[in-house]
């Protein structure tokens, strides 16, 4: 009896709620910490963040100007946990224990952002005392389109989500480069986003090589802040004077995932601030 071959499977990029292959052809093993063979990858090329880019540019209209509570409830999803728990085991070397509760804590997270949504403004933005019978108001607003590095250690599912939830509830729209050598959880990510409410566009995921992609992210005219959570170990410093070229704002490197914080939803938002004319009846 001829027993069955195993055909590895090779997964894509993902921008603009699309799946297509990297531009360049290229992929990357995907191994487990035990070195064995676990899937290809798409090797994302320049050409594919530009893609990313521009898909990002065209989605931040609609996602910014959504409701802040239509964007929270849109983020409020969970999916395919068991999925998630699985590959973490296996990419990671994780028990399932382990395993279990990174999840947990990755959705934890989310929900935790989500909720966010309609109430960051109230507490980030601020009635300004002036001389004169005006109101000033300040309030926070979406900066743009957010390119990301994903922590690069630890919890590859957890780092990913640490990251982009902050930047999307606002209104920002993202291209992230994933965890390099752990990338599955973005993937999976990535085909729970496409069947979701989160418009096409919102959340592009890169898997492959950060130190390749994120310094040309870093120039990019057309993105508006840079995330370095998992840039640590890439000469950020040379991004950082990079990015202030095209004025973006920056977040610079962490150990780790960044914990939950309405810092780092309020990072990435510009203060707009107006004035009107009091009644003068």
């Amino acid at each position: 009896m001829v027993g069955r071959l195993a055909v590895p499977k090779t997964y894509k990029l993902y921008i603009g709620g699309k799946f297509p292959r990297s531009e360049s052809g290229r992929t990357y093993e995907v191994l487990s910490k035990k070195g064995a063979f676990l899937a290809n990858a798409a090797l994302a090329s320049r050409k594919d963040a530009r893609d990313a880019v521009v898909a990002a540019r065209a989605a931040f209209g609609g996602w910014s100007s959504a409701t802040a509570y239509n964007r929270g409830q849109v983020l409020y999803r969970e999916g395919r946990r068991d999925q998630f728990v699985d590959e973490l085991v296996s990419a990671e070397g994780l028990s399932r224990t382990a395993a279990v509760k990174q999840v947990d804590t990755a959705i934890d997270a989310w929900v935790w952002y989500a909720g966010w949504a309609d109430k960051y403004v109230q507490v980030a933005g601020n009635g300004n005392a002036v001389s004169g019978p005006y109101f000033n108001l300040s309030t926070p607003e979406p900066t743009g389109v957010v390119a990301i590095v994903a922590p690069q250690s630890g919890g590859s599912l957890l780092g990913l989500v640490s990251v982009v939830a902050p930047a999307i509830v606002s209104g920002n729209t993202v291209v992230v480069v994933a965890q390099q050598s752990a990338p599955l959880s973005a993937i999976s990510l990535s085909e729970v986003l496409a069947t979701s409410d989160v418009p096409g566009g919102v959340v592009n995921i890169l898997t492959g090589s950060p130190a390749e992609i994120a310094p040309w992210l870093a120039g990019h005219a057309d993105v508006n802040a840079l995330d370095l959570a998992g840039a640590g170990d890439l000469g950020w410093v040379d991004m950082q004077i990079t990015a202030a070229d095209t004025l973006k704002r920056v977040i610079a490197p962490e150990v780790g995932a960044p914990a939950p914080s309405l810092h780092r939803i309020v990072a990435l938002t510009e203060t707009k601030t107006v004035w009107h004319t009091k009644s003068l009846i």
